[in-house]
């Protein structure tokens, strides 16, 4: 009997040491570690982290973004907002961690599916930023890869609103 009492006691400290393990989002966002900028602060970056933030960033895109011809470099339009040192960290963000590739948005919406438990904080911004983009190509797309980019918005949004729910 004491060899079950061991095996559940140890099948519980695995699910909470799975569960609490630093760095879990590495699976859906593997780029967030691998942020190019070299500095410590924005190795895993987050840009909301207080009501003024959520703010800002709701002001930044009504004001609008654009992207350079390789839809690799986000640009604010407003030149006030742009010189804000977290829209820095926005960009950083946006360039960095965002996926861009179909393949590997894709990717995403497909680990997204099968993710246990409510998706993290930073997460979530990474999520909801990659819809934006998403939305960014959808509108500029034509033909077939307008239906890919549609596609790929939906399984996004989807994905969002399982875990609100």
């Amino acid at each position: 009997m004491m060899h079950w009492e061991v095996f559940v006691v140890a099948l519980v400290y695995h699910n909470v040491y799975t569960s609490a393990t630093p760095g879990k989002n590495k699976a859906l966002f593997p780029s967030a570690m691998l942020v190019k900028r070299g500095t410590a602060a924005l190795l895993n970056p987050v840009f909301q982290n207080s009501l003024e933030e959520v703010n800002l960033l709701y002001e930044i895109l009504l004001a609008g973004l654009e992207m350079d011809k390789t839809h690799s470099k986000f640009l604010v339009k407003d030149e006030e907002l742009s010189s804000l040192r977290k829209t820095k960290k926005l960009e950083v963000i946006c360039e960095d961690v965002v996926p861009k590739k179909i393949t590997d948005i894709r990717r995403l919406t497909s680990n997204l599916s099968r993710h246990k438990g409510a998706l993290s904080k930073d997460e979530f911004e990474w999520t909801v930023l990659t819809m934006v983009y998403a939305a960014y190509r959808l509108a500029q797309a034509q033909g077939h890869q307008k239906e890919v980019w549609a596609e790929s918005f939906v399984n996004l949004y989807k994905a969002l609103k399982d875990d609100l729910l």
